[in-house]
């Protein structure tokens, strides 16, 4: 056996432990997914998607989800870029704000938000004055979405914006490109993968949000919502065709996270 192969082999055996440890989470993480597919064959999913609490739940999230996502885009793309690009005072302060919505639980996020835009607040009285109430709305329920899923937005398309080397931004100024000419051609077209990604993630968020959603709008439900009144009313069995829904579309956001994902590597490559 010559040197490399013993060196192979001797690789191949310091990775027993780790993968025999890794395969535990893995098991653990399989387990509850097929001990819940296999309770989908004892429910009538199409009945229960037909219900209307059901329909209209799918049709609120299906709503909210989109335009949270796309407030979040709009807004937190140039503040990434920003976050990436700019050194300024309490620079520190604001990433920590930006993230903490990320490590709050839910509904403590809910709470800060009912303090700031709930029906007595001045703000929350004053857009009911006007016919736009931020609670118990689906305007409740987007500001909800967007509180708790923006951030992954803003993280993931920060960390795109900063692989760019600046030198080509650089270049780009010097052949007459103004600041935002060189945002649009090249700082925004390179790190796109990471932005459609973000982008992706923080769908995937909106449109599964439980916590801050239940606070601030827990009518008109949302899947998660209806997900948790079903729950109370039918047990498991009764949440079983929105929850196979929302599985489903989770494994859409997966599989687009990771064809994104390959299709970045050839890019670079």
């Amino acid at each position: 056996m010559s040197y490399a192969e013993k060196l192979v082999g001797s690789s191949d055996r310091g990775l027993l432990i780790p993968a025999l440890l890794g395969s535990l989470l893995f098991v653990y993480f399989v387990l509850p997914l097929v001990a819940f597919l296999s309770r989908t064959g004892a429910v009538n999913v199409v009945q229960g998607l037909s219900e209307p609490a059901a329909q209209d739940a799918i049709r609120n999230s299906l709503i909210t989800a989109p335009i949270s996502t796309a407030i979040a885009t709009l807004f937190g793309v140039p503040l990434a870029y920003v976050l990436a690009r700019r050194s300024f005072p309490g620079k520190r302060l604001v990433e920590a704000v930006v993230v903490l919505p990320l490590v709050l639980p839910p509904v403590v996020g809910g709470v800060m938000l009912l303090t700031a835009v709930g029906r007595f607040t001045p703000l929350g009285s004053a857009a009911h004055g006007v016919g736009l109430p931020l609670t118990n709305s689906l305007l409740g329920v987007i500001l909800a979405q967007v509180f708790v899923a923006a951030p992954f937005l803003v993280v993931t398309a920060r960390a795109g914006f900063g692989a760019v080397d600046e030198r080509l931004e650089q270049a780009s100024r010097s052949l007459g490109w103004g600041p935002l000419g060189t945002f649009w051609h090249v700082s925004l077209p390179m790190a796109r993968g990471a932005i459609v990604a973000g982008i992706v993630l923080t769908f995937a968020r909106a449109i599964g949000e439980f916590g801050a959603t239940l606070m601030v709008a827990y009518n008109p439900r949302t899947m998660p919502t209806q997900i948790w009144v079903a729950f109370f009313n039918g047990g498991i069995d009764g949440i079983v065709p929105l929850a196979l829904t929302l599985l489903a579309i989770t494994v859409a956001v997966v599989a687009a996270i990771q064809h994104l994902g390959r299709v970045q590597t050839v890019i670079e490559q």
